[in-house]
């Protein structure tokens, strides 16, 4: 997959300075553990894309108060603590190219500083007193519960459909980011109407960021993801690329992917090159984007009666990018 660079972010460049100027602040802990496995994860460059679309939602809608400032370190500690508990999960050793923290500290000590993320979030959120902000994340805290069990209970599933695929994407990723552009909404007390817009931008724009990347588990280069290729469907996840390979391949070729993936058969470099081909065979890899670019399609739409300013066209500029990037 070709990439592109992400677009260019002046417009709030300072609020994200002070997103992270903010969130380096509140990781301090009276325990140095928690400080220095939490300084790890969050402070090791991460694309801030939640963030970035809290605060241009926020822009977009006039809000012109302070309030974005902590709640984008919200959302950033909520998605580390679930980057944290699902590397425990996954028994992952990287992470954004470094070393991951339960590969460094443990898995003890990774799903307690997930712990701390999620309460210091809980306190930030106390702090700034809006009642919808905290039913919103509320909401999706326990939406992004729900997706890590259903991905969990799905493992080495070859008979997962593209429909619960879809539920489970909506839960571990795209509520949050849905979230983002609602609260920003929020912020500017925007009618119903241009909230549930922006919180429709958010869902689509996640559900394609979680398909491209889904798809760059399959074909994307090891230096630029951190990771190994196929690392998704080594740990059992069955992603759109594969739920589509497995309806179009023959039964023999099905019998191969699924003693692969449920260890019937140890799998060498080999075998998972005759498993990527096979993805590419029968187009997974395409199919999959251009579920992506609909969602991508969907998100601009719900833009069009936004006023038109620097907020939105940077904003229709994300949604672009996310079927463009290639991390």
């Amino acid at each position: 997959m070709s990439g592109m660079k992400p677009p260019r972010l002046d417009i709030i460049k300072d609020d994200l300075q002070r997103v992270e100027d903010d969130a380096k602040r509140r990781l301090t802990s009276r325990v140095p553990l928690i400080t220095e496995v939490a300084q790890h994860l969050i402070l090791a460059g991460g694309k801030r894309f939640r963030p970035a679309l809290l605060i241009l939602a926020a822009r977009l809608c006039g809000y012109r108060g302070q309030d974005h400032i902590p709640l984008a370190v919200v959302i950033e500690f909520i998605h580390g603590a679930t980057l944290l508990h699902d590397d425990v999960i996954d028994n992952a050793e990287i992470r954004r190219g470094s070393a991951s923290a339960n590969a460094l500290w443990g898995n003890e000590a990774s799903v307690l500083v997930g712990d701390f993320l999620y309460c210091r979030s809980l306190d930030i959120m106390v702090e700034v007193g809006n009642m919808r902000v905290l039913q919103t994340l509320a909401r999706a805290t326990t939406a992004l519960a729900e997706g890590e069990t259903m991905e969990l209970v799905n493992t080495a599933d070859l008979s997962v459909s593209e429909d619960q695929n879809l539920e489970l994407i909506v839960n571990k990723t795209a509520v949050l980011i849905s979230s983002s552009t609602r609260i920003g909404a929020i912020l500017g007390e925007a009618p119903t109407e241009m909230e549930e817009r922006l919180a429709n931008y958010g869902l689509h724009a996640g559900i394609a960021f979680q398909l491209v990347d889904d798809c760059l588990d399959y074909v994307g280069e090891r230096e630029v993801l951190g990771k190994a290729t196929a690392s998704d469907l080594s740990e059992g996840k069955i992603t759109l690329p594969m739920i589509h390979t497995l309806q179009q391949c023959s039964a023999r070729e099905q019998q191969t992917i699924e003693d692969m993936v449920t260890g019937k058969t140890s799998p060498d470099g080999t075998q998972w090159k005759q498993i990527l081909l096979l993805v590419e065979k029968y187009g997974g890899i395409y199919y999959t984007l251009s579920k992506a670019q609909h969602h991508v399609d969907e998100a601009k739409r719900n833009l069009e009666s936004a006023p038109d300013c620097d907020a939105r066209r940077l904003l229709l500029d994300l949604a672009d990018y996310v079927t463009k990037r290639r991390l």
